[in-house]
């Protein structure tokens, strides 16, 4: 299946509550046309499918027809959705403080990863000092550049460097 991890992105979002069900409905209908479904009727009724109660239980079997028990990890997803997070706050889509709000709910969702740890704090801090603005970006890039380059949990892990986040790191 084309793209699935496109789609397991999409289902992690909506299950933490930060995109649309849209998300999943576009990614079927965008195999659809280009004839990538392979008469698979889930993905059929997927690019049918309103709202997260029809869409997420059709993509749960999407995906574990086609993953199985190779399911991504959910720190995979997230550190993906990082790379979103940080293109949309460089366009001017997302601000520290709303990306405050997202990271607060993904930090204990994940089981406080280490990696999340200075990004979370640093970007708490530049919501109410401006000079922590610069550190928060310099772990926001630093971050998601790393994330952008991993194809798994694992490769993220030999490039992540905590003492370089620590140095990052600010005392609010």
């Amino acid at each position: 299946m084309e793209q699935l991890t496109e789609l397991e992105i999409a289902v992690f979002q909506l299950r933490m509550g930060f995109a649309p069900a849209d998300r999943c409905v576009d990614w079927a209908v965008e195999r659809l046309r280009l004839d990538q479904e392979g008469d698979d009727l889930e993905v059929v009724l997927l690019a049918s499918a309103r709202g997260v109660e029809e869409v997420l239980p059709l993509a749960d079997v999407i995906i574990e027809r086609y993953r199985g028990t190779q399911r991504l990890d959910q720190q995979f997803l997230a550190g993906k959705f990082i790379v979103e997070l940080r293109a949309a706050y460089l366009a001017g889509r997302e601000s520290a403080s709303s990306l405050d709000a997202i990271f607060t709910r993904l930090y204990p969702a994940l089981d406080y990863p280490d990696w999340l740890v200075m990004l979370s704090r640093n970007c708490e801090c530049a919501t109410d000092v401006a000079d922590f603005e610069q550190p928060f970006e310099l772990e926001f890039d630093y971050i998601a550049s790393l994330w952008a380059e991993a194809g798994d949990v694992g490769a993220f892990e030999r490039l992540y460097d905590r003492e370089r986040s620590n140095r990052q790191g600010v005392p609010c």
